[in-house]
């Protein structure tokens, strides 16, 4: 039985109420590796909305038009990681030839967005979930778009708190957590809109 949920209320929910990486913590690693300077954090957002959106529409189609007829269902976490990995490789291949600097400040974490698990969880909420192929698509780009807001809005703070007095013991990664805390928490201010999970 499919949900009764339309899909913008998917789409705003999956970027406030039940973004992927503060409500959920999938993709924390990369989340706190790429934050550190904005453009990269933009960059990687942008490729992770990308893929995350395309993966899904097309992880939906192979679930239902290929697993589910031949009852292969138990295959479906190794098939939705090969359409990852293929598109991520599409990416690869589309930011190396139309922006060198990003691809070269995105280094080893472009092609690590293949084991990036918030692209593996949407996939997979999409199907626990019973969304049809409209509410999957808006899924999937309103998780993208979660992920970019998550890591843009982390990105700047970091940089406005490069130069400022920071216990020593706090230095690096320990400010970043503490930081994507608050920013969790203040995005709990907008669970009184609805829930999708």
């Amino acid at each position: 039985m499919e949900t009764t949920l339309s899909a913008p209320v998917i789409f705003f929910a999956a970027i406030f109420t039940n973004n992927i990486l503060l409500a959920n913590f999938l993709g924390m690693c990369s989340f706190l590796a790429i934050s550190r300077e904005l453009k990269s954090a933009v960059g990687l957002g942008l490729a992770v909305t990308f893929v995350m959106t395309c993966t899904t529409a097309l992880n939906y189609l192979v679930y239902h038009h290929l697993l589910v007829p031949f009852q292969l269902e138990h295959f479906r976490y190794i098939v939705f990681i090969i359409v990852i990995a293929a598109f991520v490789q599409l990416v690869e291949m589309i930011i190396d030839r139309y922006s060198p600097g990003l691809y070269v400040v995105l280094g080893v974490f472009l092609p690590l967005i293949t084991v990036n698990c918030a692209i593996l969880g949407v996939c997979l909420f999409m199907i626990i979930r019973r969304y049809n192929f409209i509410q999957s698509v808006a899924y999937g780009f309103g998780g993208g778009l979660g992920w970019l807001l998550a890591i843009t809005a982390l990105a700047g703070i970091r940089e406005k708190i490069r130069k400022a007095p920071i216990p020593k013991a706090l230095e690096g990664p320990g400010i970043s957590l503490i930081i994507a805390g608050l920013m969790a928490l203040s995005f709990m201010a907008f669970s009184g809109m609805i829930q999708i999970g």
